[in-house]
This record gives structure tokens, C-alpha cells and sequence, in this order.
């Protein structure tokens, strides 16, 4: 069985980001996996309906489990609370990685959707802390094995393993 994977389209160069930029890591491994059809590419914030650009949001507090449990918020630096927007968008990334029969997601590290291994603390200062965004904790959750960017030998070991 072909195992179908999850990424974020920043990450295979769509300017979806907060600011429009994109975070392109098009290795030959993954346009290898592209031209066997085993990627889903998918940006949670726009399936959600988050415009480009947008203001830089973050976290308040602990990370995306406890957004998805209604107990913490997402704001944006202006102040304005999006959480809904990003439980949305989590939501609308596990009902593709579903429909699409993804087994694993590559997601881009420090968003408060997609971060996997850290996001940001919510102070709008730069500083990381270990944690997962909404995405990442909702399809870990449900079972997709999720990986950062940072992490794409450890997918790459993952899906031979499980392809043996």
C-alpha cells in the first residue's frame, strides 16, 4: 500500500504563509512522492478562509490541544481572537488527510496550525516553546503520523518502514 502524505503548501512553494511567503523544501524526495501521487497538498489556514496576507498569530498559553479543546485562544498581534478560524482550519486538514487516505502529514514548524516540534509562546517576541499548533494536534490525535519540515528524514525512514 501506497502511503499517502499530508503537506503543507507553503512548504512545496505556494506564498500561503501569514505574509505571503512561501517555505519551499522541494527536495528530490519529495518530488519523487509528487510525481507517484502520494502527495496531498493543503493549506489549512486558506481551506479555512484566512486571507494572504494576514496578521501573525499565535498561541496564548499551552498549544494546539487545548485550543481544540476550548480552553485556550488564538490571537492575532492586533489582539483579535481567530480561534475559530484555526479550529476550522484543523478540522478541514484531518476531513482531506481522511478523504485523501493520508498515513502521514508534513507540516511546517512554528505556525499555530501546522507546528509539530514547537510554536510560538505568544508574546509576539520570537520565542519558541516546545508544542504542537491545531492541525498537528488534532490529525496526531486521529492517528496521522505528523513531522516537521526539520523532520523529513525520520518521514522518509516512516514510510519505507511501513512500505516494507
Amino acid at each position: 500500500m501506497i502511503n499517502k502524505i499530508l503537506v503543507s503548501a507553503c512548504l512545496v512553494g505556494f506564498k500561503v504563509r501569514y505574509d505571503g511567503s512561501d517555505k519551499a523544501q522541494m527536495t528530490d524526495q519529495l518530488q519523487r512522492w509528487q510525481k507517484e501521487q502520494r502527495l496531498v497538498i493543503h493549506c489549512p489556514e486558506l481551506a479555512a478562509g484566512l486571507p494572504i496576507p494576514r496578521p501573525p498569530a499565535e498561541i496564548v498559553s499551552t498549544d494546539g490541544k487545548d485550543v481544540m479543546k476550548a480552553q485556550i485562544r488564538i490571537l492575532e498581534i492586533t489582539g483579535q481572537d481567530v480561534t475559530e478560524h484555526y479550529q476550522l482550519a484543523a478540522w478541514l486538514a484531518l476531513r482531506t488527510a481522511r478523504e485523501s487516505g493520508c498515513t502521514a502529514a508534513l507540516l511546517t514548524d512554528g505556525s499555530p496550525t501546522c507546528g509539530s516540534q514547537f510554536i510560538y509562546d505568544g508574546s509576539f517576541s520570537g520565542q519558541r516553546k516546545s508544542g504542537m499548533g491545531v492541525a498537528a494536534s488534532l490529525l496526531t490525535e486521529h492517528g496521522i503520523a505528523v513531522f516537521s519540515e526539520n523532520r523529513l528524514a525520520d518521514l522518509i525512514a516512516w514510510v519505507d518502514e511501513k512500505e516494507r
